[in-house]
């Protein structure tokens, strides 16, 4: 698999890193001390030096995609992986990487900008996307709903993946939604949302574990 996609490794791995070239463009521009996470409230609580937001981010962020995409390639089924599936988890990494340095970049020069509502709407935009490919997952061990039920039988990872599929996209929706409502009440409807996301397609699983196999 690593070999087959090499080009696609190699170009979303610099699209994750091109967060360093903007920052040296930017760099005299860049105070010394940037925001790089914020509260619930949307406040920015923790600050950073310049070189460890425009180098160490985006680095850890390309080491997060290197780390995805190899553990992707070592599962033991593999060679199940749809090619659009995996298209999708090569570009989900560069994708944050671009937005979170985006972010970083744009408070640190006075842009006046929501990074809770636009992370917020990120994460369900993602939601969506992925939702859209869960049912064309095949069983494996890296990429799906991993529960004992599903990795033991193929007809109810096929279940539980349709489920979750619907599930996801709708909430996704939804959430994408809520990321745009007013106050700080957002984050605690998001947060039990995307945790009930989670959890019914598990619920899903064993149900149909218990009444189709057990």
């Amino acid at each position: 698999m690593l070999k087959r996609n090499k080009w696609k490794i190699l170009a979303t791995t610099l699209v994750t890193l091109l967060p360093v070239l903007a920052g040296l463009i930017l760099w005299d521009k860049l105070p010394e001390r940037m925001p790089v996470h914020w509260g619930v409230s949307g406040e920015a609580n923790g600050y950073a030096g310049r070189a460890v937001a425009v180098f160490a981010l985006p680095g850890f962020m390309a080491a997060m995609h290197l780390l995805c995409v190899v553990a992707t390639a070592l599962d033991p089924k593999a060679e199940r992986h749809a090619e659009k599936v995996l298209d999708l988890v090569f570009c989900i990494v560069p994708v944050m990487s671009v937005f979170v340095s985006g972010m970083v970049y744009a408070a640190a020069l006075g842009v006046e900008v929501d990074v809770g509502t636009w992370t917020l709407a990120l994460c369900s935009v993602l939601f969506i996307l992925i939702g859209n490919y869960l049912p064309k997952c095949r069983r494996n061990y890296t990429i799906g709903i991993k529960v004992p039920w599903t990795l033991d039988s193929d007809e109810n990872w096929n279940v539980t993946h349709r489920f979750a599929g619907k599930v996801w996209v709708t909430g996704g929706f939804i959430l994408l939604v809520v990321s745009f409502l007013p106050g700080e009440l957002k984050p605690w409807i998001y947060i039990p949302g995307s945790m009930l996301m989670a959890i019914l397609p598990v619920c899903r699983s064993y149900l149909y574990y218990k009444s189709h196999e057990s």
